[in-house]
């Protein structure tokens, strides 16, 4: 992310700039990964509750009962390693279930060292049990052949802890270190196992944990959301200093977006005219403003691999859309409360947005330049830029809902467009514009895939198609302008095409006449 260096006096100050900016990235980038680990201990205390919930009135998690069966002399599972010993706290206890389902069977079911079971079953057809699989059931067995007949299990000593008889049988052992082996047998040691079994397990370690990752997962989560305002606010500042974020600019063909350009004489000729400023928008036109422009020698063939190309962008993509949900939720709560978007994060967040779109431009969703996208929030001379007008207030209750409930026919419809469905809401309901993501063909890029396909063996890439293209991302990035909060008006069900948004296809701005003593003076950013 780069920030051109601040200006004092007309004297540039880069080793100063650059030390700002990288603090705003160091804070925006520790702040993430507080965060991600905040949710990571909220996720695990709202696991560990789901958990406990489901105990039974002893304290057991149960499993559902399963049908097991083998044509062998035993059942048996893969060692498992238990290493407690070191533990300051009681892990817990397993307790196993079974019934043999044979007509008037008895089963036998036991626990033991893997050395004794090993002693034991030498030499014996076993079957060893290697997956269960929960959903949908399945079971995976290793037959393990041999010629010997065992002697009746429940005669043997060296069980930790077993059970035998008809109808349902149960063990129960605490958890303690060594390597320990399940088994299940006919209590006559007969060959032919059939048995429907149940596991349950008790520890006293979810209710200790559960409230030590809520509390700490929200201080986290806390602490990261502050590192990341900070940083957010420091980059949309220095953003806004430099005429990115809701500010205009020129586009690519020469023409003004709602910015009055003016020729300021010296004071000595009052008679001097400013120029003229460019025609106003129509109400037809939003806020947001997308514009793409084709590249007329793009590359037959590197669009196949510009995707690997843009990984470095993806990957800060990743933190800077993480930092966009955190700073929504906290520009939501300064809505309500003031009716205002702090500007430091309003530019933040459209500068985010205006990277996204030119990686996305450049890579998959229109593939319609070979100029690598520039590392930097602020406008610039890239082909594919997107701007958002700074609104003065914003409603109060508009922001509860607008994010969500009432972008839902709007969702739905990006959702034809990228695929997405419902994918594309975070936890907060706030839309990413991230939908290349989202699995599958969708309309978008089916559309890119046509265009690349024609361009690989055309050389062309045809214009009526990136008109199409560029309509659909520009209704997706308004909807994304709606739902991140940051403009009230509501989006158009409308499919502007062509490189350029409406609101920019206005005529050039003409400079009326002059005294021949008032020189203008350049346009100031």
């Amino acid at each position: 992310m780069t920030v051109n260096p601040m200006v004092d006096g007309g004297a540039p100050r880069p080793s100063s700039g650059r030390r700002g900016i990288a603090g705003a990235v160091v804070a925006l980038v520790l702040g993430v990964l507080f965060a991600l680990v905040g949710v990571g201990g909220i996720i695990g205390g709202a696991a560990s509750a789901a958990v406990l919930s489901q105990e039974g009135s002893e304290g057991y998690l149960n499993s559902p009962v399963r049908e097991f069966s083998a044509p062998s002399y035993a059942l048996t599972t893969p060692p498992a390693r238990v290493g407690v010993d070191q533990l300051p706290f009681d892990l817990g206890s397993l307790r196993i279930a079974a019934e043999s389902t044979a007509p008037g069977g008895e089963i036998f079911i036991g626990i033991g060292a893997k050395s004794d079971v090993d002693r034991y079953l030498s030499g014996v057809h076993t079957t060893e049990i290697t997956r269960v699989e929960a959903l949908p059931f399945r079971v995976g067995y290793r037959d393990v052949p041999g010629q010997t007949v065992p002697s009746p299990p429940s005669g043997q000593t060296f069980w930790a802890v077993s059970s035998s008889g008809p109808g349902i049988q149960h063990v129960t052992m605490d958890l303690r270190s060594g390597d320990w082996v399940l088994v299940i047998m006919n209590a006559d040691a007969g060959a032919g196992v059939t048995a429907e079994v149940q596991a349950a397990v008790r520890s006293t370690l979810f209710g200790a944990l559960g409230p030590g990752l809520w509390i700490g997962g929200i201080v986290i989560l806390v602490i990261g959301a502050g590192l990341i305002t900070l940083g957010a606010i420091l980059i949309g500042r220095r953003s806004s200093a430099h005429g990115s974020g809701g500010i205009n600019h020129p586009n690519h063909s020469g023409y003004t977006d709602h910015t009055i350009q003016s020729v300021h004489a010296p004071q000595s000729a009052p008679s001097a005219q400013p120029l003229q400023s460019a025609e106003p928008a129509t109400g037809k036109n939003y806020p947001a403003r997308l514009s793409g422009h084709l590249d007329p020698d793009v590359s037959r063939g590197l669009w196949l691999v510009k995707w690997l190309l843009a990984i470095p962008h993806f990957i800060i993509l990743f933190f800077l859309w993480i930092a966009v949900v955190i700073t929504t939720i906290i520009s939501g709560f300064a809505i309500l409360f003031t009716g205002r978007y702090p500007r430091p994060l309003f530019d933040f967040a459209v500068g985010v947005l205006r990277w996204n779109w030119r990686v996305t431009f450049y890579a998959y969703s229109a593939l319609a330049t070979d100029k690598y996208p520039p590392f930097t929030l602020d406008s610039s001379d890239y082909p594919a830029d997107f701007n958002v007008d700074y609104p003065d207030r914003l409603s109060h209750g508009l922001v509860l809902v607008k994010g969500w409930l009432l972008a839902i026919p709007h969702l739905m419809i990006v959702a034809v467009f990228t695929g997405a469905a419902w994918s594309s809401w975070d936890s907060t309901e706030n839309w990413s514009s991230d939908y290349g993501r989202n699995a599958g063909l969708s309309l978008l890029g089916l559309l890119v895939l046509i265009a690349a396909v024609i361009l690989l063996f055309t050389g062309r890439y045809q214009r009526p198609l990136f008109n199409l293209i560029m309509g659909i991302n520009r209704w997706i990035y308004r909807v994304a302008t709606y739902t991140l909060l940051l403009r009230d008006e509501y989006p158009p069900f409308r499919l502007d095409q062509g490189p350029d948004d409406p609101a920019a296809a206005k005529t050039p701005a003409v400079t009326t006449s002059l005294p021949p003593d008032a020189a203008p003076e350049p346009p100031q950013d």
